[in-house]
């Protein structure tokens, strides 16, 4: 079945297996995480997301929930806190009856030298990109249990299969991600739980425009397989097949969405 999507064009893929289904994204306020939130929404899912900006957060929660099967539910989280990340996923589990599927997306890709980083700036690096992605899902792997199984789909990075310039600390931080899913697919897989890993190209989203200038994002194309940007659409649409039963047997795997960038 296909569902057109707010442009008049478009078209996506609708799963039966998706409505109703409890899903947590973090990072879920702009960029690809807000895609990845109105796409959940419009597969009738129950959608909790947790984001710092709150602002943001509840312009896309008022923006979704006229036309929404069930109203997103936005919670402010800071990720590094582990200790509130735990309260505010238990908060969102009883708010949503469980959890079923979760999206790891929250990160940051500031950039940095070499001989700018410091212990304390290793550390806050490595908690805003790598360290949350395991604590939460280690918070929803019980709900997962009790449900007979779910998803995990944790976000790398293109850029460091690409090896990309002042990004030693984020490049080390999705690298390991790639590690993290592994483990985890190994682990959880006789539980029903498959865990995966979405891997990026370079998304137009109004933070990337904040790095490239037109020149750059035409020497990106260039290098890609296809023409055109990828739209925070094109990830959701790789989320969401990873996400449905239509998936059921994959697991511990690395998906590109790239566009063939090379």
């Amino acid at each position: 079945m296909l569902q057109k999507t707010s442009a008049a064009t478009d078209m996506v893929a609708r799963y039966p297996s998706l409505i109703d289904k409890r899903v947590i994204v973090t990072g879920g306020g702009s960029g690809i995480g807000e895609g990845l939130v109105e796409a959940f929404v419009a597969q009738g899912a129950r959608v909790a997301f947790v984001d710092i900006a709150e602002d943001a957060a509840r312009a896309l929660v008022d923006r979704l929930t006229p036309d929404a099967r069930h109203a997103p539910i936005q919670r402010r989280c800071d990720l590094t806190d582990i200790d509130s990340l735990k309260a505010i996923f238990a908060d969102l589990e009883a708010a949503l009856g469980g959890v079923d599927i979760l999206v790891n997306n929250a990160g940051n890709d500031d950039r940095h030298s070499i001989d700018e980083v410091t212990p304390a700036y290793w550390d806050e690096r490595l908690n805003v990109n790598l360290r949350h992605q395991f604590f939460a899902a280690q918070a929803v792997i019980p709900a997962m249990k009790r449900a007979g199984g779910g998803a995990i789909l944790n976000f790398g990075s293109i850029s460091w299969h690409l090896g990309l310039n002042d990004l030693v600390l984020y490049q080390t931080c999705k690298a390991a991600i790639e590690g993290l899913t592994r483990s985890l697919a190994r682990d959880l897989g006789r539980e029903n739980i498959r865990v995966n890993t979405i891997v990026p190209g370079n998304v137009q989203t109004p933070r990337q425009e904040k790095w490239y200038t037109p020149e750059g994002e035409a020497e990106i194309v260039a290098a890609q397989c296809l023409d055109g940007r990828i739209q925070p659409s094109d990830v959701a649409a790789l989320v969401l097949f990873l996400a449905s039963d239509d998936a059921r047997m994959c697991t511990g795997h690395d998906y590109f969405i790239d566009a063939g960038w090379r």
